[in-house]
């Protein structure tokens, strides 16, 4: 007898359903850092991922090398890249010449985020933006604006949303209603920060959902293998790591024992949110391949096939000899 399929797994899930898959990357700071990258681009572009996001440091630091990293992916790869873009000590105009800049590249996805404030408690500057939900607004005017260069179409706009409570907010019903929020400025779908409990997931789908939220919220899941990242978004997020996990993780022999022990907790939380259902998975790779790949070799999610010979020919258009 064969062994279940993840369809058998999730009934809700069928082969006209598909689920959505995404990475996350961020930009190289180093020469030996690029080559790793690249290394890693490769190996996720096998898998044919809906998109991969492209963050950047806080404050829109290395926003220029992440503008080129994005450039190289259309350019270079059948990926399709979604950029993040924060709106913090930026006014209106400067984040309006990003987008356009974005766009002329060939962008079509955008993560609407805040960002992080200034950890010198210093005000952003007189006219900046302050919230996701602005940054959101600003982005539909600069697509109206230029619906003729899009052919009409339409910028994915997606957002942050948050399992646990965001630690500048004073309740989960707050962080609820901010997203419920960004979905009435023109939000197309979320992407969770990390967490470590699938009741988390479940709990924020069944808040979202009784307050409004329509929109796909896709949990972005972490791959555990690495004790020390874990405590460290641990502090990020206020959320403490299952303990169980950690002492397992402290006590493995080797690398190879964390791996599999991480890769399995990963896709047991990544599958519990597809019984919740989620319509899909965001790995925050970490711009590491081999985790991932594991983690999606175990998950065998059922997915849809696009042509990846006709979109290298695209991306990649021939030389005349």
């Amino acid at each position: 007898m064969s062994p279940p399929s993840l369809i058998d797994a999730h009934p809700q899930l069928s082969e006209t359903a598909p689920v959505a898959l995404s990475y996350e990357l961020f930009p190289p700071r180093s020469p030996a850092a690029a080559e790793t990258l690249w290394t890693t681009i490769r190996e996720l572009e096998t898998t044919e991922p809906d998109y991969v996001s492209v963050t950047y440091g806080a404050s829109g630091s290395n926003r220029d090398t992440a503008l080129e990293l994005i450039n190289r992916l259309l350019v270079e790869t059948t990926l399709r890249p979604l950029a993040h873009l924060t709106c913090v000590g930026n006014t209106p105009q400067e984040l309006a010449a990003i987008i356009g800049d974005l766009l002329d590249i060939g962008v079509r996805g955008i993560l609407a985020l805040r960002g992080d404030l200034p950890k010198d408690g210093a005000q952003p500057a007189a006219g900046s933006l302050r919230y996701a939900q602005d940054l959101i607004d600003l982005i539909r005017r600069v697509e109206q604006r230029r619906s003729a260069l899009l052919c009409a179409g339409k910028i994915a706009v997606g957002v942050a949303a948050y399992p646990t409570r965001h630690p500048e907010s004073p309740s989960e019903d707050h962080d609820v209603e901010v997203l419920l929020a960004k979905q009435r400025s023109g939000a197309d779908f979320a992407i969770t920060q990390v967490f470590f409990e699938a009741a988390q997931y479940e709990d924020l789908l069944t808040r979202a959902r009784r307050a409004g939220v329509t929109i796909p919220i896709i949990p972005g899941v972490m791959p555990f293998t690495s004790l020390r990242r874990l405590k460290r978004l641990g502090e990020l997020a206020g959320v403490e790591p299952a303990p169980r996990l950690m002492e397992r993780l402290a006590a493995a022999d080797n690398d190879i024992d964390r791996l599999h022990i991480g890769v399995d907790a990963t896709v047991d939380l990544a599958n519990a949110a597809l019984d919740a259902g989620a319509p899909g998975i965001h790995l925050y790779t970490f711009n590491e391949h081999q985790s991932a790949l594991e983690v999606l070799d175990k998950l065998a999610l059922p997915r849809h096939h696009r042509s990846s010979h006709a979109r290298a020919a695209v991306a990649r258009p021939q030389l005349a000899s």
